[in-house]
């Protein structure tokens, strides 16, 4: 299973925020090129990028940022947050990005995930599913939708979509835990490969998600945990690396 740092970027910064409140910002660091060198150098094989800008506004104000880290570091990056166009898929992609996530776009224009996937292929574009209370939410999770988790996954799989990165948004960034139940079902119930995101506080909750292996999740994205000291990288790569 892969553990992938995220790193949260809001105005240039490294943050984090509250169940995606934007009121709720914790800034961690003025550089985000050095946050993603130290996770490459703790040993990382991949790194979560979010434009919180994009996701809120659209429109990316972290450009720069995201140039300087892909210029820092040597490991593969997949970014999420405002991809609303296949000129936004091609531009990102160009600067170097291994793979891009769509999200509000997926459920507002499902024709720019379709001609996403068949232009660059299903490794190279994923599709955000995050949820709260079952519903998909969008926009930075300002609005939700009647959608369900579930239904907008098997829509994207149709589509030719392999791959989602799903978020419980009750979970995120509370450190209390992630929802493995919800994580499972959409794993099973898809067919789909899984990254789960939101709620990691501790190494026994790396061990649960990556129990789940066997069912098609693959990956785990960890952000306050990691910023807070609530586990180490070196140490959440091992557990994950032990269980599966």
């Amino acid at each position: 299973m892969t553990l992938l740092p995220a790193i949260d970027l809001k105005a240039g910064r490294c943050v984090r925020l509250l169940q995606g409140r934007k009121e709720d910002e914790t800034v961690y660091s003025d550089d985000p090129a050095a946050v993603a060198r130290r996770w490459q150098e703790e040993g990382a094989t991949y790194l979560h990028l979010v434009d919180l800008d994009g996701a809120f506004e659209g429109a990316s104000g972290n450009l720069a940022a995201i140039t300087r880290i892909l210029e820092a570091v040597d490991i593969p990056i997949e970014l999420g947050g405002g991809i609303r166009s296949m000129g936004d898929v091609s531009r990102l992609l160009s600067l170097g990005l291994d793979r891009v996530i769509l999200g509000t776009v997926a459920i507002r224009e499902p024709d720019v995930v379709r001609s996403a996937v068949e232009r660059f292929g299903p490794d190279r574009v994923v599709v955000g599913i995050d949820a709260r209370e079952g519903r998909v939410a969008v926009k930075g999770w300002v609005e939700t939708t009647e959608v369900q988790a579930v239904d907008l996954a098997l829509q994207m799989k149709a589509l030719g979509i392999r791959r989602v990165v799903y978020t419980d948004i009750s979970t995120d960034g509370m450190l209390v835990g992630p929802n493995i139940e919800a994580t499972q079902v959409l794993a099973v119930e898809t067919g789909l490969r899984v990254i789960a995101s939101g709620g990691i506080s501790s190494l026994d909750d790396l061990r649960r998600v990556a129990a789940l292996a066997p069912f098609g999740v693959e990956g785990v994205i960890v952000g306050k945990a990691l910023y807070e000291g609530r586990v180490g990288l070196r140490e959440a790569l091992k557990a994950v690396k032990r269980q599966t």
